[in-house]
């Protein structure tokens, strides 16, 4: 199941031999396994013979941003992460049970997301470029989050969305229109640590009911953007909202809001799959017109 040279890296560079590799899911995008090594025990691999040779360092930047605030969610920990025979990228993360919530397990993922986003930098973006999905995110550094918004994630998606023939071009006009308006439409805030692509595939809980965060697509931004991206395909309770509310409330409006944050996973999604993806964005740009 494992390439032979990726075996041999990760026993020599452990210095440990590989006992067992189950296959697991790994999402749409990478290949992965749970292996049991010699004097570590479990660990959960994931790699990819086509993605950007960069795409697990990116993602060990981003893992190791969100540990660092020392919120309380857990972040798998780092074991290795490399590239074999050229092309064949992989990342070794510390294997985490997966349990059951508890009681309180939401309502401590919301204030700890919060804790999170209370953590701030100097300006929107990052000092690198990383990954959503496995499409390249821009992080050019901005003071003005209208126009990080605009430069580093509405018009690249939409560029690559036109050239592909996702959209027709005469759509340029109405994501014009709105450019001219989120001044107005944006509260104003400090730049927040996000995870980037925090949906329900992307936690779950330990078997002590904490939660776990993974995949990241780290950058400081609007702190709402993120919560969008929490109500747009569900897995998120009441509770969870609730209690983040209750540490860092949001502004009223919020709910008229989060359609057009929610342009951007909506972009993505329509540059990797197409389909319906492509009708809701133009359905919500359409007020626009």
């Amino acid at each position: 199941m494992l390439p032979d040279s990726l075996q041999r890296e990760i026993a020599d560079k452990l210095d440990a031999s590989i006992e067992s590799a189950t296959r697991v899911s790994g999402g749409s995008i990478n290949e992965a396994a749970k292996l049991d090594i010699e004097k570590i025990g479990p660990a959960f691999l994931k790699w990819n013979r086509t993605a950007d040779p960069d795409m697990f360092e990116k993602e060990v930047t981003g893992l190791k941003l969100l540990r660092d605030a020392e919120t309380g969610l857990r972040v798998p920990d780092v074991i290795l992460q490399g590239t074999v025979d050229g092309n064949t990228g992989y990342l070794l993360l510390e294997f985490i049970e997966d349990g059951r919530p508890g009681i309180q397990s939401a309502q401590e993922f919301g204030e700890q997301l919060a804790a999170l986003h209370d953590h701030h930098g100097d300006s929107y973006g990052l000092d690198e470029d990383n990954y959503i999905g496995r499409l390249p995110q821009s992080n050019n550094r901005h003071n003005d989050w209208t126009n990080f918004f605009i430069d580093e994630r509405m018009e690249p998606q939409l560029r690559m969305a036109l050239e592909s023939g996702k959209f027709r071009s005469s759509i340029t006009g109405a994501f014009n229109n709105m450019y001219r308006e989120l001044d107005e439409i944006f509260p104003e805030e400090r730049p927040s640590l996000l995870h980037g692509d925090l949906w329900g595939g992307n936690y779950f809980y330990d078997t002590d009911g904490g939660p776990v965060i993974y995949d990241p697509a780290v950058y400081y931004g609007h702190r709402e953007i993120e919560l969008a991206f929490t109500h747009l395909f569900g897995g998120f309770s009441s509770a969870f909202y609730e209690a983040y509310d209750n540490v860092l409330p949001i502004e009223p409006g919020f709910g008229q809001r989060k359609e057009i944050y929610n342009l951007y996973p909506l972009l993505v999604h329509t540059n990797l799959f197409g389909g319906s993806y492509a009708r809701q964005v133009e359905g919500i740009v359409k007020q626009f017109e």
